[in-house]
């Protein structure tokens, strides 16, 4: 059976959540340039490769978990000024994300994890403004901007300097889509979005991303991405077991 939630018939889903506990897995992401050689889905393209694997290393573990369909906008307001920056508000996003998690509980998933790559602090607060009332162990988010996350990526990951950079570059690399050859010859720039903006600053313009990256996207490869994806899908687990844990 697909482990792609909207690939399955509805009989094929009843028959699925009769079988035990099931986890549903909603990727979330935005659409935002991410310079000029990664694809304005980047967000999204990651916190879906990341749930697949993470299906597949929780069935490894006894959990059976499906991929929900993913959520594919969100607060974009850093991107402000470029193409294709195409956000919504918190104001829309964490309610729109609280109606999904509260119908596929409804429905009869055990947990539902948002798993979360779109690190804008506004996007992350209002992801996890939506699972706030959810019941204790029904709900959690599986993003790296936390400190616990975090601390186990790359050195340009921890710096900030990572929107667009090797980072985000070699995840997309790892996860077979396109990137354009130009981020071979990209010269790499040190501004930290994270110390950028708790000095104030709200705009990637403001920041001096001119074109809507800072690190090194050139040093980036798909074997680091692999490696990467390991970290995040370690932490999609962890969050999917500890809240499977508290419902037990």
């Amino acid at each position: 059976m697909s482990t792609r939630l909207g690939a399955l018939t509805y009989e094929e889903v009843e028959a699925l959540l009769a079988s035990g506990r099931v986890v549903a897995i909603v990727p979330v992401g935005s659409v935002e340039p991410h310079g000029p050689h990664l694809p304005l889905e980047t967000d999204t393209v990651i916190s879906v490769t990341c749930a697949f694997r993470a299906v597949a290393e929780l069935a490894a573990r006894g959990v059976k978990a499906v991929v929900a369909p993913s959520i594919p906008y969100g607060v974009t307001d850093y991107a402000s000024g470029f193409g294709g920056a195409i956000g919504i508000p918190a104001e829309a996003l964490t309610p729109l994300l609280r109606a999904v998690a509260q119908r596929l509980l409804a429905t009869g998933f055990a947990h539902v994890c948002f798993v979360n790559n779109h690190l804008e602090p506004a996007h992350d607060a209002a992801v996890r403004a939506a699972i706030a009332e959810l019941p204790p162990g029904a709900a959690s988010v599986a993003c790296p901007l936390t400190r616990r996350w975090g601390r186990t990526l790359s050195d340009e990951f921890k710096r900030g300097d990572c929107h667009a950079g090797r980072y985000e570059t070699s995840l997309v690399l790892a996860a077979g889509e396109d990137v354009r050859a130009s981020f071979g010859a990209l010269p790499t720039l040190g501004l930290s979005l994270s110390e950028a903006i708790t000095s104030g600053k709200s705009t990637f313009a403001e920041i001096g991303m001119d074109r809507a990256y800072t690190g090194a996207p050139r040093e980036a490869t798909k074997a680091e991405g692999d490696a990467l994806y390991e970290k995040l899908v370690a932490m999609v687990v962890t969050e999917v077991t500890e809240g499977l844990a508290v419902l037990a």
